[in-house]
């Protein structure tokens, strides 16, 4: 998978956006970078769309800029030359396809049929746009195609909202989604960039789906630790469950027999996909310790933050 696929996979969710006024793209893309989703599909429905694609290519440099509804080869060529690093195309055209693999470019065709979904593989394309997602069958109709075709990553595009968003995301085929709420038309023509930012960092927490499992504290002994896990008990009516190295309290404690990472402790953070959340925090700017339990190029199922937080260590776990 190239570079680009990657980056997206990483992201996990493309703002499909409209633009009327290319005056418009600097503060679409710097409510964007603010959200900690650095990724736009600009569409080609506008007159407008060439022109903001090279201002946000140019004044955004962080953000990944792709074109979207391409329908031709003169149209890619337009995006391609305005700085788009990324074509979406709404069906599967070879002609357009083949065009920008011979300019080294990123396509992703839609496709909502296994002909289609062929002619794809055989053209060497690993992602595909499904589209148009809920119309065409949904999370159901992925998991039905994904069965004789394993291989094929989807960005499902299309009906795509908040409320279904995670259903899409959970699918092991799916590398990311594609939705407007975040970036409607009115949104940007009035300039509220600051809504955007808000809708768009929603998105991106709730793809996340941080929560704290446990908290971690640190003991010195095996023998304090179980005072402290009996006092527990006793207090709340905890249950109690003895584990090699520690002691897990219901609901969510555990007491570490020996001082483990962390001053005091760790507090364990799950989430939805550890492949996102750790791009995630390193956008943010947080290390990860190079110890998360995977072999390489598989994901992990942990993780442990390098810099630690009121002197807990952070410990992120996969859902």
């Amino acid at each position: 998978m190239d570079s680009v696929l990657e980056r997206i996979g990483e992201l996990g969710i493309v703002p499909v956006v409209k633009l009327g006024d290319p005056g418009e793209a600097l503060g679409l893309g710097k409510a964007l970078l603010a959200a900690d989703l650095p990724v736009a599909e600009v569409t080609f429905r506008t007159p407008a769309a060439e022109e903001s694609i090279r201002v946000l290519a140019s004044q955004v440099p962080e953000l990944l800029v792709g074109a979207g509804t391409v329908l031709s080869t003169e149209q890619a060529d337009r995006a391609i030359g305005a700085g788009a690093r990324f074509i979406v195309a709404p069906g599967l055209n070879p002609r357009v396809v083949e065009h920008c693999l011979g300019r080294g470019v990123t396509v992703i065709p839609g496709v909502d049929s296994a002909t289609q979904i062929e002619t794809a593989l055989e053209m060497g394309l690993a992602a595909l746009k499904f589209f148009p997602a809920e119309a065409s069958g949904g999370v159901e109709k992925i998991k039905a195609l994904s069965a004789p075709f394993a291989d094929v990553r989807f960005v499902p595009t299309g009906g795509i909202t908040p409320s279904n968003m995670s259903g899409y995301l959970d699918l092991p085929q799916v590398l990311a989604v594609g939705g407007s709420w975040m970036v409607k038309q009115e949104l940007l023509a009035s300039g509220s960039f600051a809504e955007v930012t808000r809708l768009a960092r929603e998105a991106v927490l709730s793809m996340l789906g941080f929560k704290v499992r446990h908290v971690g504290i640190n003991e010195a002994s095996p023998e304090r630790a179980r005072e402290s896990a009996d006092a527990f008990a006793e207090l709340f009516g905890f249950r109690v469950r003895e584990a090699s190295g520690s002691y897990f309290l219901d609901p969510a404690i555990e007491i570490l027999k020996r001082p483990g990472r962390g001053e005091r402790g760790h507090l364990a953070v799950e989430t939805s996909s550890m492949r996102r959340a750790t791009a995630y925090l390193l956008r943010r700017g947080f290390r990860l310790l190079p110890d998360g339990g995977a072999s390489p190029g598989v994901e992990p199922d942990f993780a442990y933050l390098e810099r630690e937080i009121s002197g807990f260590a952070i410990h992120l776990l996969k859902r």
